[in-house]
This record gives structure tokens, sequence and C-alpha cells, in this order.
């Protein structure tokens, strides 16, 4: 009886969408914590392992991440600080702050800090505006994206793809029919996304906006939003990025080179011509691990934005393929767990960290095999950077920690 149940539970949670959770046994869908811990004391939801395909793709990942930022950052470490180990220990130490944030949130139940949640959303906003003010932010490659903190420095657009994503399942739970209403439903989420956006545009990073408002969309979507409102915000909004595009000299020259590199392949065109003579030169197999030639000087951002390219260089086709295997495998896992959590805002924070790792994931792999503009999105888990590393583990915890009463 306790079995039939709790695949009665299942069933309800993998709808996901308003009306069923109005109906489960007599309690509010916002109850929250409250909800999960009284279905435990009832053995109708259980707190058992992780998902542990999930939890090796994930270090898999960050091994190889780590092993190709060694590689492909050791040429630029040697020039600017003599030795080729510098953003190898870099980034190794951000693994290890990461990977403990995701082991502590994988055991701490992603219900117990949504009151919380409202001030770490506020607080995001805050270090979005404190990072456009010079003197604070600091301007790196003509963006102000970072804020420094001694020797350090961290991009607060990163915090704010956790934050948003956490904001939205909150508030959605809560939310019954009335999200499907344009004005008095979606009104309040497009006014606060776009100050999110907005915010993050103006630093400028137009790839992490779209990112966000593409993982915002699907959430929407999945807590009950009509998708003809979605269609037509989506379709009204086109006008203004292709406005944001056009406005600044660099993401137009962009734009016009992922159309055709080869109009100008030493100035606009140049990034993607050496990203593709990376991929196309490592074969089935690679030219192995330390020996490409694109990262000579050749290849912009080896460790960063094109670090798909190394990987396709030194490990080959199969190496690439690897990485796609990976992230696939994550995306699978990561619905997976949403489709089987315990209430309606487990299963949004799910889909919402799947979407933005994934996104992000195809986003940086279509720019370095020139099927998208580039963006200065990084790779999830494998590229070099402290923010994105640290966030996408945090990520990773929280989805973890959801697994742990999917399919209880």
């Amino acid at each position: 009886m306790e079995r039939k149940t709790h695949c009665v539970c299942v069933l309800v949670c993998c709808s996901c969408r308003g009306d069923p959770w109005d109906r489960f046994n007599g309690i509010c869908i916002d109850q929250g914590w409250f909800l999960v811990r009284r279905k435990r004391a009832q053995g109708i939801v259980r707190r058992g392992d992780p998902d542990y395909i999930l939890f090796f793709t994930v270090l898999t990942l960050v091994a190889l991440g780590i092993i190709m930022v060694f590689s492909a950052s050791m040429v630029k470490s040697i020039r600017f600080f003599g030795h080729p180990y510098h953003y190898l220990f870099r980034q190794s130490i951000w693994a290890g702050l990461g990977l403990t944030g995701m082991y502590f949130l994988m055991n701490y139940d992603c219900w117990r800090y949504r009151n919380l949640i409202p001030y770490a959303y506020i607080l995001s906003l805050v270090l979005l505006i404190l990072v456009l003010i010079p003197g604070a932010g600091e301007m790196r490659d003509g963006a102000r994206r970072w804020l420094g903190i001694g020797s350090l420095g961290f991009q607060p657009a990163e915090v704010a793809k956790l934050t948003t994503i956490l904001f939205l399942a909150d508030n959605l739970a809560r939310t019954k029919e009335k999200i499907r209403q344009l004005v008095k439903g979606l009104g309040p989420y497009l006014v606060a996304l776009g100050i999110t956006f907005g915010l993050i545009l103006l630093e400028p990073d137009l790839g992490t906006a779209v990112t966000i408002a593409g993982a915002a969309v699907v959430v929407l979507y999945i807590a009950g939003a009509n998708l003809f409102h979605l269609t037509f915000l989506g379709l009204a909004a086109m006008p203004l990025l292709y406005f944001a595009i056009m406005s600044e000299d660099y993401r137009r020259n962009r734009f016009l080179a992922f159309l055709d590199p080869w109009k100008d392949p030493t100035g606009s065109g140049w990034q993607i011509i050496q990203a593709l003579y990376a991929l196309g030169s490592g074969g089935p197999f690679g030219t192995g691990v330390g020996y490409s030639r694109q990262k000579w000087s050749y290849l912009p951002q080896p460790d960063t934005d094109f670090i798909f390219a190394v990987i396709g260089e030194e490990l080959g086709f199969f190496g690439t393929a690897l990485v796609l295997l990976l992230f696939f495998t994550l995306a699978w896992r990561g619905y997976r767990t949403a489709m089987a959590a315990p209430d309606r805002y487990s299963c949004l924070l799910a889909a919402g960290f799947s979407t933005v790792i994934t996104l992000q994931a195809v986003v940086n792999i279509g720019v370095a095999t020139g099927s998208l503009p580039i963006t200065g999105i990084t790779l999830p888990f494998v590229s070099y950077g402290g923010s994105s590393l640290l966030m996408s583990l945090l990520s990773a915890g929280v989805l973890l920690n959801i697994s742990r009463y999917a399919n209880r």
C-alpha cells in the first residue's frame, strides 16, 4: 500500500503544473519544507542516496576541466607568470571550494533555506549594480563584469544565475492558476527578470543575460505559464535583441563574423576560424594532451571561451564526443530529477538549474564549432573561471539534494 501511494505521489509530481497539487492530500503547495517533512513522517517520501550517475558525471567534467585548463593555459601562464601552473593552481582551489559547497548542499535540504531566497536575490541585484560603478567593478577585455577581492575576482552575473532560478522557483511554487494570466500572473516576474537582464546587459554580458532569460522561460512554462503568452513575449523581444546586438560595434562584428568568418579572416572572423582549425586538426584521437598548436597565441581565450576547441584538437573526435555525452547525461539526470521531485518547488529548482547548465553548454559548444555567434559564455565545470565553476557546482549540489528524494 505504501509503495502504491508513493507511485501516485511521483506521477502527480511529474506533471508539476498546478492543479494536481491542490488535490494532493489536501496540502497547500506553498508549504515547502513542512510538506516534505510531513510526507517523510508518513513514509511517502524517503531521503535516499543521491543520483550517483549525476554525481560522477559532474566529477568527471570537473576532472577533465582541470586537466584541459592546465593544458590550454600553460602558454599564457608561462608568458605572464614564468611557470605553467598558475591557472592550474587557481582552478584547483576553486574546484575544491566548489566541491565542498556541492557536498554541503547535497546533504542540506533545499527547503530549509527558502526564507533566505528573497534576500539572496536582492543581494545579487545589489552586486550587479555595484559592478557597474567605476572603482568598484573591474574592466577586463572592455567589459565591467568583475568585483575584486584582493587578488581574486568574481562575476556577480554568475551569482545572479543561481539566485534568479531560486527566486523563480520559490515564488512560482506558491502560485496556482494566476501564472496563466499575462498581466497579474507573468507581469511581476517579467519586471524582476527585466531588471536582472538589463543590469547584466549594461556590463555588457549579453550571453549570460540570454542564458538566464532562456532558463527563466523554461521554468515559467513548467510552472504553468501560457505557451501563447511566452511565445508572444519571445517574438516581441526579438527586435530588442537585434537592437542590443547591432548597437555595439563588437557585438555587430561578432554576429557578422558568425555569418561569414572568411569575409574578415584576420579580424572579426579570426577566433571562429582558429577554433575550426583546432577542431579539424584533432582527427579521431587528437594530438595528445598538451600538444595543441592553436593555443600558442593563435586561438584567443583557449582556456575559457574556446576550451572545447582545444579538447577537440588534443583529444580528437572521441574526446569531444565524450564531453557531449557527459552533458547529455547531466541534462537527462537533471530533468529526470525534476520530473520525480517530491514537490513543486524542488521540481522547478531542478528544472531551472538543469536548463541553465545545459543551455550554457550548448551555447559554448555552438560558439566553438561556428554554429553560434561568439558570446563569451564558458563551458560549465570545464572552462577556467572561479565564479562559473563555483556556481555550477553549487547548482549541482542542489540537484543532487533533490535527487535524494526523487523516486523514493
